[in-house]
Formats: structure tokens, sequence, C-alpha cells
């Protein structure tokens, strides 16, 4: 990079990070101003302090050394100045930190509950093409480097009225020193600028190395079990070391910046005190000045080095600020939020009626996955998706669900565009189960119900109908009992009935199963496909009699199930194959078993673990 290029950097860096500043400005107004109000006080107050100093030289000092005594009157006076001043300048520093971490806070609470929402709002789609160490990061390090100028601005406002009465006073009070004292200010601005031209690209180049390191550390230890199971941990730590040592190497650069210009930076100020006392002292036996004046323009003097110091440390902040909200803004700023309209479905009546309207969908243009597909779902009854492995279906089961819309075609829910459906509608009258449960490091009850107001009865209901209710009971402490991280302390089967049990307590009109019991013994899936088929958690029992038994199945939720077992996807009303993205064919299990050789060469290869490609 050329000088012209590192002096436009330089100066786009500080025009951003004045922005970025107004932002906070704008929102925060009373309590930046309450701050800013602090901040000047301490600094007049700082600047009282060389009129003190120099009136207590004049009227105590020097005559007590005259006149070998000091009045009690004066004493008292000096006294009653340098107390009050002091108090008066603890409450202008108590203000002004208080009001600038205030401030900061808030900002950051601002950004971090802003990008949260957004990630809620932008579609899957989105989030799969961001890595999740990245997003981690963009709420995090990036929002605190975002408003950690926030801290040193108040005091940099108020060091700035400070020194403008500093220097108003060193004019009124001599000329001549003032103008000699103040010679050193155009250096120590420079000083500042070569500093700021150094360490703002290292900063820069910080900050996008720690969420470099976020990203890498969030993959090791999310696939620590591919990481242990295939002895890579001395690859994965030489992955992360290497990222890590590059931040280190300009942590230290940037340190090492710092560390020559800072005692540059405090000696300028320092030696034109020196000039200002030779000077001073010179005028004196001239008879042109007095001591006292001496005293206090050298006071001020230390006293206007201060701001431009604290003006330094807030440019110094900037790099990482301007990078930080860059990266938190392209979050906020980000398109793909989903629209929603304003209708409504019923949240009872059974099973919901669900279309699939000539569904089209792509990844990208070259690679089309799924092309003129449509199918109906009848309320209470159950269809089961099959197809071999990159045919479409947990796309399928992701466009059903609205995780993602879909390039042609529709998709309605008795009758209505899942589009044109409010937000919430879906997620209240659908429920999806994934192919590989999530569960979280809390109990058993906060797992199924996430925070709803559910009771237990509810909640042991959906366990009964997950077949989950007997390995629960048997845990140390029920209900109550915590699970780990993931659900350590679960088997894969437990897992997965645990998270059914999550979808069946919210009652859905539809239920999506994404290959959602592969980890249970058929015998069980079994049980738990016909407790669905009879009205989820509330369904039929061995007792019951013929009227509650024909009640149940008419609240029985639609099934829309992605299977590969052959008893599983027998237990269906109607089986659609998928084919490279299309529907090959549809019927009754049997019915395929008698007519598709294809369809009858997929389901019998996955019982006997040889499975065949399906060709159309």
């Amino acid at each position: 990079m050329t000088t012209a290029e590192q002096q436009a950097s330089g100066a786009a860096t500080t025009r951003d990070g004045f922005a970025v500043l107004l932002v906070a400005i704008r929102r925060e107004p009373w309590v930046f101003t309450v701050s800013t109000i602090g901040s000047v006080l301490f600094g007049a107050l700082t600047v009282a302090d060389a009129w003190v100093l120099g009136w207590s030289t004049d009227h105590a000092i020097l005559p007590a050394f005259r006149d070998g005594e000091i009045g009690a009157g004066v004493l008292v006076a000096v006294v009653a100045l340098f107390l009050g001043v002091a108090i008066l300048r603890a409450v202008g520093i108590v203000a002004r930190r208080l009001g600038a971490g205030i401030m900061q806070y808030r900002m950051q609470a601002h950004s971090r509950r802003a990008v949260t929402r957004q990630y809620l709002r932008l579609p899957m789609a989105w989030h799969q093409q961001h890595p999740t160490g990245e997003l981690l990061s963009n709420a995090n390090s990036d929002v605190e480097a975002a408003w950690g100028p926030i801290a040193p601005l108040p005091m940099a406002v108020g060091t700035v009225a400070m020194m403008v009465i500093a220097v108003a006073q060193m004019l009124a009070t001599d000329l001549v020193m003032a103008l000699v004292g103040l010679l050193v200010f155009p250096v120590v601005i420079a000083a500042n600028l070569v500093y700021q031209r150094f360490s703002s690209p290292l900063m820069t180049r910080a900050q996008q190395l720690r969420a470099e390191l976020s990203e890498v550390a969030h993959e090791s230890f999310d696939g620590a079990m591919v990481v242990k199971t295939l002895g890579r941990e001395t690859e994965e730590t030489a992955r992360f070391a290497a990222v890590a040592r590059e931040l280190r190497d300009v942590n230290i650069r940037a340190g090492r910046v710092r560390a020559a210009f800072d005692p540059a930076l405090a000696a300028l100020p320092n030696l034109g005190v020196l000039v200002v006392l030779a000077v001073g002292v010179q005028r004196v036996i001239d008879g042109a000045s007095v001591a006292g004046d001496v005293v206090t323009i050298a006071y001020l003097l230390t006293v206007v080095a201060f701001p431009i110091r604290s003006i330094g440390w807030l440019l110094g902040e900037f790099p990482r600020s301007v990078v930080g909200y860059r990266r938190v803004s392209a979050v906020l700023a980000a398109e793909g939020e989903m629209p929603h309209g304003e209708a409504r479905l019923p949240r009872s009546g059974g099973g919901a009626r669900l279309v699939v309207d000539r569904l089209g969908y792509a990844y990208d243009p070259d690679q089309e996955l799924l092309r003129e597909v449509s199918f109906e779902v009848a309320p209470g009854r159950t269809v089961a998706l099959v197809g071999a492995t990159a045919s479409g279906k947990s796309t399928l089961t992701s466009l059903v669900t609205r995780l993602v819309d879909p390039d042609d075609g529709r998709i309605t829910l008795d009758g209505v565009n899942l589009r044109d459906l409010a937000p919430g509608e879906l997620a209240a009258s659908v429920a999806v189960v994934p192919q590989t449960p999530f569960l979280f490091d809390d109990t058993v009850r906060g797992n199924v119900t996430l925070g709803a107001d559910v009771d237990d009865a509810a909640v042991w209901e959906a366990l009964r109908a997950a077949q989950a209710d007997g390995f629960v009971a048997a845990l140390p402490h029920g209900l109550d009992t915590r699970l780990g991280e993931r659900g350590t302390s679960l088997s894969g089967g437990q897992r997965q009935r645990i998270s059914l049990a999550r979808a069946l307590v919210r009652r859905p009109r539809l239920l999506v199963l994404d290959d959602a019991t592969s980890a249970v013994d058929p015998e069980v899936e079994a049980r738990i496909l016909a407790a669905l088929r009879h009205g989820g958690p509330a369904g039929r029992t061995a007792d019951a009699d013929a009227d509650a038994a024909d009640a149940a199945d008419a609240a029985a939720p639609s099934l829309l199930v992605v299977a590969y077992r052959k008893a599983t996807i027998g237990l269906a009303d109607e089986v659609v194959l998928l084919v490279d993205g299309r529907i090959a064919d549809r019927g009754t299990h049997e019915q395929l078993l008698a007519r598709n050789e294809a369809y009858a060469r997929l389901v019998n290869a996955y019982e006997t673990a040889e499975p065949q490609e399906v060709t159309s």
C-alpha cells in the first residue's frame, strides 16, 4: 500500500469511526449528555487546579517563605479551594464513567438483540451459507468491538473542553510562555497520526483473525466425535494453532508499535514543560512575569497533553470499531427474510390438508433438485416419502415446513398458501422431527416444552405417544433429569423419542417425520406410528370405547413420513416414490411392490443392507 493509500485508508477509518459513534449518540442522547457533562466538569476542575495552584503559590507559599509565617485565613482558603475542586472533580469522574458504561452496554445489548432477531428472521438458505463460528463472532466479539470507542468518548469530549479552557487560561496568564508551550502541540499531533497509521492495519487484521479463530474452534468442538474417532486431534490442533499464532503475532506487532510510541507521546509534553520553565525563569528574572504564572502555565501544559492522549485513545479504537460495525451491519442488512401474509389457521379440527402443487427447487441454476412435484396429504392420513439418497426427500420436508421457499409451484395447508400465513401460524400447526435430533443441556421437561406453558400431564402424554415414558420414568430424577449437552446421556433412539415428544406436546395438525425413528427398533417404531395414526398424544388406548376411539382417530394429525424400513412404509396410507427430484410413482406399499421393480429393489435393499441405485 502506498503512502497516499495509507493516508486515504486512515482518513476513511477515522470518518467511519465518528459515524459509528454518531449512531450511538443518536440512540442514547440523554446518557451521552450526562456523561459528557460529567467529563466537562472533570476537565474544568482539572484546569481550575492550575489556577488554585498558582493562587496558592502567590498568596500562601511565597509569603510564607518571605515572612516566615502564613495566616490562618489564607491556609483555610487554600485547603477549601483544593478540597472543593477535588470533590467536584470526583463527581465529574463518576458521572463520566457511569454514563459511558451504561451507554456502551446498552448499545451492545441493542446490537446483540438486533443480530439475534435477524438470525431468526433469515431463512435457512442464508444460514447454510455462513459458518456458525462467523455468526457467533458477529453477535459477540464484533458487537463488542463496534461499540468499544464509547468508553473513551465522553472523556475525549470533556478533555477537548479542558484543552480549550486550559489554552485560554495559558494565553490570558502569559502570552509569551503560552506560545512557547503550545509549540509542542503540532509535534504531539503528528506523533499521534503516525501512530494511527501504523497501528490501524494491525488492529483491523487482529479483529478479522478473532472471527477466524472462533470459526475454527467451533468446527473442531462441534465435530468432536469425528475428530476423536478418526484420530484427527493433531491436525485440528495444528489448524487452530496456525490461526492462533497469526493472531498472537499481529497483536504482538500492534503492542510493539504502541510500546514505541507511548514513551514518545508521554515525553513530548514533559519536554515542553522544561522549555516553559526555562523561558519562565528568565522572564521572572527580567521582571516580565511572576513565579505563580510560571507554575500555572507549566501545570496547564501538562494538563493539555492529556486531552491529546485521550483523543488518541479514542482514535485507536476506531479500526476495530469500524471492522466490527461493518460485520454487524452486513448481518442486519442481509436480505432473504421470508414474506408473510395475514392468514390464520384453525388450532383444532384434526389433521390438516397438505397440498404440494408442481413444486420446483434448486440450490443453484446448475443444481436443480426438485421438479414438478405434486401430491396431497389428506386430513388424518399418512403419506410416506421414499427415495434413494439425494432424491430430494429432506429438501422437500424443509419446503413443507417453510425453512426455505420453493422456486416454482406452491404449498398449501388447508387451502392457504404457506407464503400467505401470518408469522408464527405455520409453527403453531406444523411440527417437524429431523433426522438428527438436537437436545439442549436441560432437563427432560425443558427439552420437551422448550419453555412453553405446558403442564406435566401433557408432557407425559407426549412421552407415552413417543414410547419414551418408560425410560424417562426410570431416569434418576424423572422429568427433572438433566440430559447433558446434545443429550449425551441418552442413546440415539432415546434422543429421537424425546425429540418426537417435543413435537407432539404442541399437538400439531401436520407432523413431518424426516427419518425420525431410524435409531428405534422396528417394534417400538410400529407402536409410535400406530399411536400417531390414532390421535397422537391423546390417542386411543386398549380399553377405549368405540366412540372415544373414533374421536381420537378424528383428532389424529396428518403425517408426512420420510421412511426407509418396509415395516414403516407399510403403515402409510400412500407412498410417494421420489427419483432424481421427480415423483416416479405413487400408491400403497403393496401396489408399488407389485408394479414397480425399482421401488421393490429400494425397500428390499434397506432391509438386506445392500443399497442399490434407483433408476427411473
